[in-house]
């Protein structure tokens, strides 16, 4: 981190937290964001991509000393709070959440504790601003994490609304980032601005995969009827023993039955997802980081960006309908140069969905079953 002349106190910070040497992404996108220029960047999962534009934020902007803020827009109040999290570890930066569920009331008083960094929702966040409570001139700089998510059908029309207000300020810096970047992510962008296609405000960089779906991941698959998977789960808890699991569900309410079941087996779990409200959220969240849980059950509400320390398994209940969710689901596991284990328990159709996708993405899986008391695998 020294070749980046970053602030020796920043640096020493970045030591407290073991982080010595930047990752690909950081060392391709921090002199670029440095120098102020608008970019659009896509990296795999677990490379990084957080501290690549929050560094050099900090850095550029002199945040522990200016006006300036920096808006950072988040899909989820989950990676939301994260963020907010990374921002407050910097001694001298202080970074609010601001997302709906919770009073505009509150945010507004603090607001007035002037912080640097404002973590938050499309929604809110223009909202805010339309009320004046956020200054346009004050923002150097927005991100759009997780990019493709908030320029999905459902929060498209918010994300580009938010872009467009702030853009009233025409030396704002603009960043976007995701694992998975749709080819119109740059074109959508630029629209905001009436930019014609082939004048485009951003650098784009897309980093090479790293192959960490191949390299780090291991694939399962193990077969079972939908009546079935809950006992087919519980048995590979059982006779896996895993340290730290997460388990995903398509579906909200699929996330709450299941958790239940495992519940009435005596099988300690937190559940995560939208339709739960935010101080339930936030306490298995909580648990699950700390690890007064190795088991949280959830919808594709987490698959977007949380980065939880040491979770060796991903266990798939569906597959999902988009492969994005797919890879981002997946790659909660084998973060930061580790390894994982990635499980789809699935019908007959799901299992030749699993085909398809290990021709598409390059990835072998192992077909395995669950055989007195251990897991087999069948070749």
């Amino acid at each position: 981190m020294n070749s980046f002349n970053f602030n020796p106190v920043f640096v020493e910070q970045l030591k407290q937290k073991n982080i010595l040497t930047a990752t690909n992404v950081q060392k391709t996108v921090i002199p670029i964001i440095l120098q102020g220029k608008n970019i659009i960047f896509q990296s795999d999962t677990g490379t990084g991509k957080t501290l690549a534009f929050l560094l050099p934020l900090i850095e550029r902007h002199k945040l522990m000393t200016s006006e300036n803020i920096v808006l950072i827009v988040s899909p989820t109040h989950e990676l939301a709070s994260q963020i907010k999290n990374e921002a407050n570890y910097f001694e001298g930066i202080k970074s609010i959440l601001c997302f709906g569920g919770v009073p505009i009331k509150r945010q507004i008083e603090m607001l007035k504790t002037k912080p640097q960094v404002i973590v938050g929702s499309a929604t809110r966040l223009s909202e805010l601003i339309m009320l004046k409570k956020i200054k346009i001139q004050n923002v150097s700089a927005i991100v759009f994490d997780e990019v493709d998510r908030l320029l999905s059908k459902e929060l498209r029309e918010k994300s580009l609304q938010l872009l467009s207000l702030v853009y009233q300020n025409t030396n704002i810096q603009i960043i976007a980032c995701s694992a998975t970047i749709k080819n119109d992510t740059e074109i959508s962008l630029n629209k905001t601005f009436n930019k014609k296609d082939n004048i485009s405000l951003f650098e784009i960089i897309k980093l090479p995969s790293e192959n960490i779906l191949t390299n780090k991941i291991k694939h399962i698959a193990i077969y079972a009827e939908n009546c079935n998977k809950a006992d087919t789960l519980r048995s590979f808890l059982a006779a896996v023993q895993p340290k730290k699991t997460l388990v995903f569900t398509s579906r909200p309410q699929d996330a709450e039955i299941l958790a239940s079941k495992l519940r009435n087996k005596k099988v300690n779990c937190e559940c995560l997802h939208a339709k739960a409200d935010k101080i339930k959220r936030k306490s298995a969240i909580d648990k699950f980081r700390s690890g007064k849980s190795n088991l949280l059950i959830t919808s594709d509400l987490a698959a977007r960006g949380l980065d939880i320390a040491n979770i060796s398994h991903i266990i798939q209940m569906d597959l999902p309908k988009a492969e994005d969710f797919f890879i981002h689901r997946t790659g909660r596991t084998a973060r930061c140069g580790k390894e994982g284990i990635n499980v789809v328990i699935g019908d007959a159709f799901e299992m030749e969905n699993f085909a398809r996708l290990e021709k598409k993405l390059k990835i072998f899986v192992n077909p395995a079953e669950l055989h007195g008391g251990k897991l087999v695998f069948l070749k």
